[in-house]
């Protein structure tokens, strides 16, 4: 295990000087998922919650998540993006919606906070549309699957 890099010699938070690394295409995917009742999970599929569409606006809501990282969680760099994917799908098992997002830049840090806020940001969205219906949904297993790119290369869960 590498040391912490954002704090400097005193222990005082830093922002990582990255001014000195290579700019390279930078990737990252990661997960997660928001438990639901059925009913909940139904208006939702069959498009008739009266805020509108649900997935339709947590995607560009995750999108607009993963833009605004560095407005969110002090120490990121704002990174220009180059690519934004998101995808959430209707799932039976667990009982909900699953959301992936995939980031990518040309850059000297990567793109794995970008990523998971992405998937956050899109499932607290499903939450605040349908919390009038089911306060009782829960949001899990957030976490990055896969990151390329960079002096650290490619990692990828092993679960």
């Amino acid at each position: 295990m590498s040391e912490l890099t954002h704090f400097d010699a005193d222990g005082a938070a830093r922002m990582v000087d990255v001014g000195h690394k290579e700019i390279t295409h930078r990737r990252a995917l990661a997960e997660g998922q928001i438990r639901m009742q059925p009913e909940t999970l139904a208006m939702i599929e069959a498009g008739t919650h009266a805020k509108g569409d649900v997935l339709g606006i947590a995607r560009i809501a995750a999108i607009m998540g993963a833009k605004r990282t560095a407005d969110l969680v002090p120490l990121c760099h704002p990174l220009p993006l180059s690519r934004v994917e998101v995808a959430l799908a209707p799932s039976r098992e667990p009982l909900g919606v699953r959301c992936t997002a995939t980031v990518e830049t040309r850059g000297q840090t990567g793109v794995e906070m970008e990523a998971l806020c992405a998937v956050q940001i899109a499932l607290l969205t499903i939450y605040d549309m349908c919390k009038a219906v089911d306060r009782g949904m829960s949001m899990e297993g957030v976490r990055l699957l896969e990151k390329a790119g960079g002096r650290s290369g490619h990692w990828r869960r092993q679960e």
